[in-house]
């Protein structure tokens, strides 16, 4: 499968557009997570549990979204976009979400 935030492929044809496809995951707070953030951003440095939590929120949210384009036949999915969003307080979403394609290598006429 073929990932790419651009809306076309580079030396592919396009035969087919399913529409549009989606993943998202949804985090949770955790006090001692939390706790020690806070302290990272009063003295500095990154808190890399939040940085842990994201990535695995957006691999979840990215195989929804390739699990779903699949089921529809697809090879591909172009336009991708991820967006990160405050749900309510200690909430995170991430979500992604693309336009699921059929592709095809190119015919060459020489």
């Amino acid at each position: 499968m073929i990932l790419t935030t651009t809306s076309t492929l580079q030396g592919k044809e396009i035969i087919e557009y399913y529409g549009v496809v989606s993943g998202e995951a949804i985090l949770g707070a955790n006090i001692i997570r939390d706790f020690f953030a806070g302290i990272r951003d009063i003295v500095g440095g990154r808190a890399a549990a939040y940085e842990q939590s994201l990535r695995e929120a957006k691999e979840i949210a990215m195989l929804e979204m390739i699990e779903e384009a699949k089921a529809l036949g697809a090879n591909g999915i172009i336009g991708i976009d991820l967006d990160y969003e405050t749900v309510s307080d200690g909430m995170l979403m991430v979500a992604a979400s693309g336009t699921a394609i059929k592709w095809i290598e190119q015919k060459i006429s020489v």
